[in-house]
């Protein structure tokens, strides 16, 4: 079963999300997340971090992820890790593979004329509002 990532980059104030627009299918022309395949024998982590840095420059000491979440699909054999950032401090993204854009919060990202991922990414925006996972990052130790 082939895996595959996405990765949900914050701006360090958490008022913005990173994003691209797609250059070939599936979603080509549509507004995603960036992400990519999981390599076989390749823990999940160690691609999203891998994919990350390849399609935006953003490395392990701009952003800490979470495993947020995974989406199996059982009719089409793959699946789906979710991992999920705050950045450290603000960065220069760039890469060759999509158009890359930083989105306000606001758009509905459940639209399915604009936003790849059947929804999903509408989806995985709340989860990230009620774990809470992000905010616990904006305390002082």
């Amino acid at each position: 079963m082939q895996g595959y990532n996405v990765v949900m980059v914050y701006n360090k104030e958490m008022d913005r999300l990173l994003m691209c627009i797609r250059r070939k299918n599936p979603y080509k022309g549509l507004s995603n997340l960036v992400g990519g395949k999981i390599e076989i024998g390749e823990p999940g982590i160690e691609a999203a971090y891998r994919e990350l840095e390849e399609e935006t420059g953003i490395t392990y000491a701009d952003i800490v992820l979470y495993h947020l979440m995974d989406f199996k699909y059982y009719f089409h054999p793959c699946y789906v890790e979710v991992y999920v950032g705050r950045l450290k401090r603000d960065v220069v993204v760039s890469g060759d593979e999509n158009e890359l854009y930083w989105s306000e919060l606001t758009p509905d990202f459940f639209d399915m004329t604009l936003y790849g991922g059947e929804g999903n990414i509408g989806h995985m925006i709340e989860q990230v509002k009620l774990s809470g996972i992000l905010e616990k990052e904006r305390q002082p130790l």
